[in-house]
């Protein structure tokens, strides 16, 4: 027997709707509730006349949330998180990861580094799906409707909570070609190379330090300048220039030949990594069981340090990572 929007509960209600969102339309929504398109359709407009707002339209591309569809997504899915919530703690029952996390990570360190981590997470909750942003900017959460993000880099914006999770070693590379059998013996040596700059970190200059923490700021005439890290590792590759990358991604060039090391005792300092999600929105289980898996999986990913090495055990963790892939 199908329910009429009269008699459907309105936590049912907000269900289905979150279910024709996540499923992108009415038809995969009924399939995956065992219900029918009619009954989905007719909840959908429950739902409506008691908000007395739009929710979803159609157009060419399907369904699309309004504003208030996305407003009151963000808002149902806190509802029905807190009641699962409630309902298994008071039943003494283990709790089933569900629902969808949105994560937003940069292009390179998502695809390379993250991926097998959050692969595995998936994998151990069936009923759980997560929407793997690539973005090297830093969207706002609540705009975008982001649960949480990976940030490269210092953490500076207020109203969030960033958890330091590892740090990536950043060294001194270029294309052997590139050299021309010169040697580069000092700091000062690299302002003579063309550069190719990573503009989301350094752009016109560079600072290097020492085992013994002294600094030297690079100035570097950039003949390429990306804020993407696999078009610089690309371009350095190609004997365009000389550049400051995270270690993890040039470890497989240096042990081909292809990218030497440069001044191996001078480093950039390391980029801290973050997960990094709102202060003021609840933290449904499944968000805070993505962020445990984060801080438990990171510091051993391949290329990682642990916060708080010093200079000298950033050195070896460099050597160790380049030495491991031959």
């Amino acid at each position: 027997m199908t329910d009429s929007p009269v008699s459907a509960d309105r936590l049912e209600l907000l269900r289905t709707f979150l279910r024709i969102v996540d499923s992108g339309s009415l038809s995969a929504a009924a399939a995956q509730l065992g219900t029918t398109q009619p009954t989905v359709s007719r909840r959908l407009q429950a739902l409506e006349r008691q908000f007395g707002l739009r929710l979803l339209q159609r157009s060419t591309h399907g369904l699309q949330l309004t504003d208030d569809g996305r407003r009151c997504q963000q808002m149902a899915q806190r509802v029905v998180d807190e009641w699962d919530e409630l309902q298994a703690a008071l039943q003494g029952e283990p709790q089933v990861l569900r629902g969808r996390l949105r994560v937003m990570v940069p292009h390179a360190f998502g695809q390379a580094q993250l991926l097998p981590s959050m692969l595995t997470f998936l994998a151990s909750h069936p009923q759980l799906s997560i929407e793997w942003i690539l973005d090297d900017q830093r969207t706002d959460f609540i705009a975008g409707g982001i649960d949480c993000a990976v940030w490269v880099g210092p953490v500076d914006e207020p109203r969030v909570v960033a958890l330091p999770l590892a740090e990536v070693p950043r060294i001194v590379v270029a294309a052997p070609s590139l050299l021309a059998g010169g040697k580069v013996d000092t700091p000062e040596a690299l302002q003579a190379l063309p550069w190719v700059s990573l503009t989301t970190f350094y752009r016109d200059s560079i600072v290097l330090r020492d085992p013994h923490g002294h600094a030297r700021q690079i100035d570097i005439r950039p003949r390429l300048l990306s804020d993407n890290l696999f078009v610089v590792q690309q371009a350095v590759r190609a004997g365009l220039g000389v550049a400051v990358v995270s270690a993890w991604i040039v470890a497989e060039d240096m042990a081909s030949g292809d990218l030497v090391q440069l001044l191996p005792a001078w480093q950039a300092p390391p980029l801290p990594v973050h997960v990094v999600f709102p202060g003021t929105r609840h933290q449904p289980p499944r968000l805070r069981a993505f962020i445990e898996a984060m801080k438990q999986a990171l510091p051993g990913v391949h290329g990682m340090q642990v916060r708080g090495l010093g200079d000298a055990a950033l050195r070896d963790q460099v050597v160790l990572t380049s030495d491991s892939q031959t």
